[in-house]
């Protein structure tokens, strides 16, 4: 892939990298060690091949086609190492086509990348030693995949055959649930929670495993297979509207369901809330006994600024979505839902589109990104229309990133750092993947199909001629995370 803005900034990359190359080979010359691990490991985790401390991994594609999973220092920003005798890291064993989805698990090390090019595969990622373990399992077709951090299941929506697939590995078998403009499923940490969301409707699903021989409960969508049933897909009793995503808990209790409301076409039933409702009843092995099924909803809370994805912090949830404004446009809010009082804050102006991803990262910051951010309000009224936003949550404060663009001006400072191969000077593209580079004051992402790094104190971007990636850059993650919960 080509470089952006090649000229200025290639000089001083490659400056700064020759001036690099010779202080580590001094370095090696004087015997100095450049990448050490303690004698004792966090959690005993294993030294990796590549004796990197801080690992990026990033889901990339050359053409579309094919796929590769490469490593980058998360710690010196590098796509090789110090000495410059290894020029990249990559997952061996990885074949899988467009890879657009990681699915991060380090506190089991490992991972797993979906591709939806190469059959809809599910490949496995061993974090330890940096290898590719095979297929985890496929599906015909799909718009959504989740699992838990065992990896036992894989569940995935297939809206064009309109099933909800059920990938048991522990039975080796594969269970295909009927469930018409299945779009959407949420899956717990845990894997004991399984949700299913249907485009267009004010319903929402669960998945439900039989014990040995038993009987289809009342109520069922779908039992598979039909003689001798293990999987099925129920309703979950409540009043939704357009509900589209779900967000657990760590405590493992509750299960927040988001209502995207007028921004997915409904508004009629409520609109935009969060729907809470205990994790216990929703679990894969209760068993209904009879219809309708008790209802579950505890609490609708009402989100005018949008819900479209959650994130809590213990003390807070914060949600984030698009209002509709008088104009007809969608404007981007981020909004704080006291969890003791239900207090709702008022709506904070965020990036516009379609709101996918929610981070915490240091210096008490969330970091919040979107995809499809140019025909949204701030577009139209000539304010900075990327697809990032940095809200510290302290002062309450929440800024654009890159910060300090100025569509159409040509004044120094007010174009965006380092633009993607397309040359926009004001806007990178979608955000498809984030990630927090914990203790270090970073996130990396992957911002309009190339990585850009920031720096989570003041927003400010990290140069990234040594961290680029050939070909678009799709998904990325942390895989040396201290929790499951931190990406």
């Amino acid at each position: 892939m080509k470089n952006r803005s090649f000229s200025a900034r290639a000089v001083r990359g490659i400056l700064m990298t020759f001036l690099l190359t010779v202080v580590s080979l001094s370095l090696t010359s004087c015997g100095q060690q450049l990448y050490k691990f303690p004698e004792f490991t966090f959690a005993g985790r294993p030294i990796p091949p590549s004796l990197l401390a801080y690992r990026v991994m990033v889901s990339l594609t050359p053409n579309g086609t094919t796929g590769a999973l490469e490593i980058l220092d998360g710690n010196r920003d590098l796509r090789g190492n110090v000495q410059n005798t290894k020029q990249s890291f990559f997952i061996s064993g990885f074949s899988g086509a467009n890879p657009t989805q990681i699915l991060n698990f380090p506190e089991q090390l490992r991972g797993y990348v979906f591709s939806n090019a190469s059959g809809n595969s599910v490949a496995t990622v061993n974090y330890g030693t940096e290898t590719s373990g095979g297929s985890a399992g496929s599906f015909p077709g799909s718009t959504s995949v989740a699992t838990g951090s065992d990896g036992v299941r894989f569940y995935s929506a297939d809206e064009a055959a309109g099933q909800v697939i059920v990938v048991d590995n522990q039975l080796g078998r594969t269970f295909a649930l009927n469930l018409p403009n299945a779009y959407r499923v949420a899956v717990n940490q845990g894997d004991t929670v399984a949700l299913a969301m249907v485009r267009n409707s004010n319903t929402l699903y669960r998945v439900l495993k039989l014990n040995n021989g038993g009987l289809a409960p009342p109520g069922n969508v779908d039992c598979e297979p039909q003689i001798l049933p293990v999987y099925c897909v129920v309703p979950v009793p409540g009043s939704y509207d357009r509900p589209q995503a779900a967000y657990f808990s760590t405590d493992g209790a509750t299960a927040y369901v988001l209502n995207c409301g007028v921004e997915c076409g409904g508004g009629n039933n409520g609109g935009a809330s969060v729907s809470f409702m205990p994790q216990s009843p929703l679990t894969i092995n209760v068993i209904p006994t009879s219809a309708p099924y008790p209802a579950v909803v505890t609490n609708t809370v009402a989100i005018p600024g949008g819900a479209t994805v959650a994130l809590s912090d213990g003390s807070n949830l914060y949600v984030a979505g698009q209002q509709l404004q008088t104009d007809g446009l969608f404007a981007g809010r981020l909004t704080k839902v006291n969890l003791s009082t239900l207090a709702v804050s008022a709506a904070v102006s965020i990036s516009d589109g379609n709101h996918s991803k929610l981070i915490f990262g240091d210096d008490n910051t969330l970091w919040i990104g979107s995809q499809y951010c140019a025909t949204g309000e701030r577009a139209k009224q000539g304010l900075n229309y990327n697809c990032l936003t940095r809200y510290d949550m302290g002062t309450g404060a929440a800024s654009i990133i890159p910060a300090n663009v100025v569509p159409g001006s040509t004044a120094a400072g007010t174009t965006v750092p380092y633009p993607n191969t397309d040359d926009n000077q004001y806007y990178y593209g979608s955000l498809s993947g984030i990630c927090w580079v914990q203790s270090l004051h970073k996130m990396y992402t992957a911002y309009g199909g190339q990585i850009h790094a920031f720096n989570t104190a003041d927003g400010s971007e990290i140069n990234n001629f040594n961290i680029t990636v050939q070909g678009t850059a799709l998904d990325v993650a942390f895989i040396d995370a201290a929790t499951n919960a931190a990406n």
